[in-house]
């Protein structure tokens, strides 16, 4: 089985509280905040199941703002990435989800695969750097809209993340 990471950034706690759901969900994974000392630890998991809230008009949560002048330079090849975030859809609608975008972009040339893409259906927003191709690269929640979606949302997009990893 293959050894999975859930690392995330939270600032208010939605994050910290999706990564806890997938986490358990999956069973058998590390639950890792974003930081240095969880960047040094990526070279030991075959999964890196990456988590962050987007800030303000489009921005990382602090914790990955600090490392994602680093990521770029990590060598990633033969590992599953996938990320999983949380935004405000209604009340900025246009840089939806974005920090998985940003996350997604820092990490395109590091041999990764990735993995967990996410239907844009369900959603209303009109603009998200976390698109590509017509879905999300990642598991897009709105704790602030669409709570009472999160939990069904998380077990699809587990099962997802399972079939991908074996």
């Amino acid at each position: 089985m293959a050894k999975i990471a859930v690392i995330f950034g939270s600032t208010t706690g939605n994050t910290r509280a999706a990564a806890e759901r997938i986490a358990e969900a999956l069973g058998g994974v590390d639950l890792i905040p974003a930081d240095r000392k969880g960047l040094s630890l990526l070279s030991g998991y075959d999964v890196l199941l990456l988590g962050s809230s987007t800030w303000g008009f489009g921005e990382l949560q602090d914790d990955w703002e600090v490392l994602a002048g680093e990521l770029g330079a990590l060598d990633l090849r033969g590992k599953r990435v996938s990320f999983f975030g949380t935004g405000d859809q209604e009340g900025y609608g246009d840089t939806y989800a974005d920090a998985l975008g940003i996350l997604y972009d820092a990490l395109a040339d590091t041999g990764a695969e990735f993995i967990g893409s996410w239907p844009t259906e369900g959603y209303t927003f009109t603009e998200s750097r976390a698109v590509r191709g017509g879905s999300f690269i990642g598991l897009a929640l709105d704790e602030d809209n669409q709570a009472d979606l999160t939990a069904d949302r998380i077990d699809r997009w587990v099962s997802l993340i399972r079939e991908s990893t074996g």
